[in-house]
């Protein structure tokens, strides 16, 4: 969840680095810090502020003892907290007790206690409550004259998942990682080498990144790295070409990224079906699924993974699979799946769903869909993240770097892979040649639909801002309309902070219809598709008990305004494109609620982009 940069080089590190974190505000964090070598005392200078990075930045100014010319390698971090109250102690680095060593580390460290206790009896003190502290006391403790063999033996003592980056004050110029289920990319850049939890903090440096893999140990300078298993072992690790540009982790005139994301829906729709669609043949090409016609017809059951929003889009996915290509097909939540004993037969195909790839409950039940002899296939947006390098098949978005911590173009490009992926499998079992054109026409409509949601955005506005204060709020739905109905809520409760409830709208009346009343708005998904008309009396069931209803309905839908309050309004378009421009209703929903209550739209409290730990 937390972000990490590390540089060795020349210049200005402090600068460096302060630039690579606020790349990385969007994870989500609450304190913030860095150490410096500082050439003229040879020691390590550290800073580290409660809140955002411009207090930090306001820290720095006034405490850092040397001019910014004396920095030329150093490491920061952005925390989100975990182990303990956000409190400048307990902010990273952390530094052992001689003063030698410095770390910044994402991930949890499940045995902390247990090596505290012992580093304490052996004279070790603790300044935080954290469990990071224990590993820059453990690579004082392991140091003997090589840094690298240092961390290395430390690590070996810890249980858990860790992202970590390290200098000393004993080896100048000298930067040391490692990762093992947290991730780590580093840039290869001329004169600088740039460590950071995530790529966008590299991509103002350089398009060509290496990933760290599991029990992967970096020394690095400013123009080496070399690369190595904790046991000594030199590893050769790929570079990655990334194709984004800074550009595209900029607002670009937008108030905030999420708005902008939202507006780039089309066009990041049309990139992630851009060539992949295939009219002629009502099919699809994705050749990173790697299945040929005869893998796919032998399919006989579909198993969808994923967390939050994934897991949304997964269960609208369910749909796709079963209307297009008659397979049997489950959803389930990745953390459910991994702690049970799920059953896998020789013809399942696992799907596992995470925009960031670094899902750390995905990750884990990925592993286990594997060691079960599952065939898997990934979705993600990240290239290079460690889902996608695991499974080794799948389809990569393309939606472009996704800065708001609530994803918004992630899960409409999700649904349009899912229906390509869910078109290509019916099309190796019953789909036939002309429903497959019919679908194939429509996904390529998908933009221009959107656009239509998009041309509603000041009548959404409005009805937003009337129903801004409200504490509370339901979202209900049929058919493709319950995933959708879910992901509405969840976007509302994640950016304004009002609680809302998604249910599946034959749901209301067993339960909760107790808690409708005139302070209670409810949300109704209500496009003419299957479904339209029950929909409408449980509308009628709200209205009854004196709820406000706001519909979301299809254009010309000439008697929707009997059964509500309000009405945003989308294009008439197929029953499996409609939750994708349901959502995008939702999406500007929750975004102007949020802006007329002031919430920090883009940074939700207590929220990160990737959450990286379970």
């Amino acid at each position: 969840m937390c972000g990490i940069v590390g540089y060795a080089g020349t210049g200005n590190a402090a600068g460096e680095i302060l630039a690579g974190l606020r790349r990385l505000e969007y994870r989500g964090y609450d304190s913030a810090g860095m150490a410096l070598w500082n050439a003229e005392t040879r020691r390590l200078d550290v800073v580290k502020s409660v809140g955002k990075i411009d207090s930090l930045e306001k820290r720095l100014k006034k405490e850092l003892p040397a001019t910014r010319s004396a920095y030329a390698m150093g490491i920061g971090h952005t925390r989100w907290a975990t182990h303990g109250a956000p409190t400048p102690a307990n902010a990273h680095p952390h530094v052992s007790d001689n003063g030698a060593f410095a770390v910044v580390h994402n991930g949890i460290i499940e045995n902390y206690q247990t090596l505290k206790k012992r580093l304490a009896a052996d004279g070790f003190s603790f300044k935080s409550e954290t469990d990071s502290e224990v590993i820059a006391h453990l690579i004082q403790q392991c140091y003997e004259d090589d840094l690298t063999r240092a961390v290395s033996a430390a690590l070996k003592n810890i249980k858990g998942t860790y992202g970590i980056v390290v200098i000393s004050n004993l080896h100048p110029g000298v930067i040391v990682a490692a990762r093992k289920g947290s991730p780590l990319a580093v840039g290869i850049c001329r004169d600088k080498t740039i460590i950071a939890s995530d790529i966008s903090a590299i991509v103002q440096h350089t398009d060509r990144v290496i990933f760290l893999e599991d029990n992967d140990i970096l020394t690095a300078s400013a123009n080496d790295i070399e690369v190595m298993s904790l046991n000594n072992i030199p590893i050769s690790r790929e570079m990655t070409h990334i194709d984004w540009d800074i550009e595209q982790i900029e607002k670009n005139g937008y108030k905030h990224f999420m708005l902008k994301e939202i507006y780039g829906q089309p066009e990041a729709i049309a990139d992630a079906t851009r060539g992949r669609l295939l009219e002629d043949e009502g099919s699809s090409k994705l050749d990173g699924m790697q299945m040929s016609a005869g893998e796919m017809a032998s399919v006989d059951r579909v198993l969808i993974l994923g967390c939050g929003t994934s897991l949304y889009s997964g269960m609208i996915g369910k749909y796709f699979f079963e209307d297009f290509a008659d397979i049997p097909t489950e959803v389930q939540q990745s953390a459910e799946f991994r702690y049970r004993n799920p059953i896998i037969g020789d013809k399942t195909c696992v799907i596992a769903l995470s925009q960031s790839g670094e899902t750390a409950d995905t990750l884990a039940a990925v592993r286990e869909a594997m060691r079960k002899g599952a065939t898997v296939l990934s979705i993600c947006n990240v290239v290079g993240s460690t889902i996608a390098r695991e499974t080794g098949r799948g389809v990569y978005l393309h939606a472009g770097p996704e800065v708001g911590v609530a994803s918004t173009k992630a899960f409409t490009c999700q649904l349009a892979v899912l229906a390509m992926m869910a078109l290509r499998f019916g099309r190796t079992h019953r789909l036939s040649l002309q429903r497959g054109e019919e679908i194939v026409q429509s996904i390529r409509r998908l933009p221009e639909y959107i656009r239509a949601v998009l041309e509603q955005k000041n009548a959404i506005r409005k009805i937003a801002e009337k129903y801004a204060q409200f504490k509370n709020a339901f979202f209900i739905g049929r058919g493709y309309m319950y995933p959708a109905a879910l992901e509405g809520a969840l976007k509302l409760k994640e950016i304004s902070y009002v609680h809302a409830e998604g249910y599946h709208a034959a749901e209301l009346k067993h339960g909760p219809i107790a808690l409708l009343g005139s302070d209670v708005p409810v949300v109704g998904l209500v496009p003419k598709i299957p479904g339209y008309d029950k929909t409408l009396s449980n509308l009628q069931e709200s209205k009854a008990r004196k709820s406000p209803v706001i519909a979301i309905a299809t254009e010309g839908d000439r008697h929707i305004m009997e059964h509500c309050d309000d009405a945003i309004f989308i294009p008439e378009c197929p029953e499996f494109i409609s939750p994708t421009c349901a959502v995008v209703a939702e999406q500007l929903l929750a975004y102007y609620v949020a802006e007329k209550l002031g919430c920090e739209i883009d940074q939700p409290r207590n929220l990160a982009k990737s959450v990286t730990v379970e």
